[in-house]
């Protein structure tokens, strides 16, 4: 009945071939859309972790003028204090996305170090990178634990009062009830 082919679905009663032309671009849009939104929830969600230090924030610290106050009204507290040493605070943050195998990747982290002289005057504000980091030896040593290896005399000395000749615990049977003198095993 014409010269033109209909388009599976959009149905004979259709007056023209554009509308549903222009239907199925709509759907394809919209699948498209959607499948696209599928795909962002699907990936794995990155955290922030520690105190993300604003950069407009350090803008606003005077070296020579600010206080520890100051600092700590501006970053917030710091992620750690260097051992020793109470005048030099570490702001650390670090952006993590689960990988494959939920392994965690840093996507992103940011050190900054504030250095205070000893009347807590802000001196110094130093953002660390990459290249200030230094590598770590671990040792594959163990701590000893007290009690980990007993010895034989330890071990004899251990289990005296835990053998009772009388059955139950410290001679005692099980009349746990209250009521009545705790009698001995049979």
């Amino acid at each position: 009945m014409g010269s033109g082919f209909a388009w599976k679905g959009c149905g004979e009663r259709m007056i023209g071939k554009v509308h549903c032309a222009s239907r199925m671009a709509s759907v394809f849009v919209l699948s498209s859309a959607l499948l696209a939104a599928g795909c962002s929830v699907l990936s794995p969600p990155t955290v922030t972790h520690g105190n993300a230090v604003d950069t407009e924030d350090l803008h606003e610290l005077i070296p020579g003028i600010s206080t520890r106050a100051d600092v700590t009204a501006l970053l917030g507290s710091p992620s750690a204090k260097v051992s020793f040493d109470d005048n030099e605070w570490i702001y650390i943050s670090q952006v993590v996305q689960t990988r494959i195998a939920q392994t965690p990747a840093v996507r992103n982290q940011q050190v900054v170090l504030v250095r205070f002289d000893d009347k807590g005057v802000l001196r110094e504000i130093r953002r660390l990178g990459p290249e200030d980091a230094r590598p770590l030896q671990m040792t594959s040593r163990t701590t000893p634990t007290p009690g980990e290896h007993a010895g034989v005399f330890q071990q004899i000395i251990g289990n005296v009062g835990a053998f009772n000749p009388f059955g139950g615990f410290g001679g005692m049977n099980e009349n746990t009830s209250g009521i009545g003198p705790p009698t001995m095993a049979p």
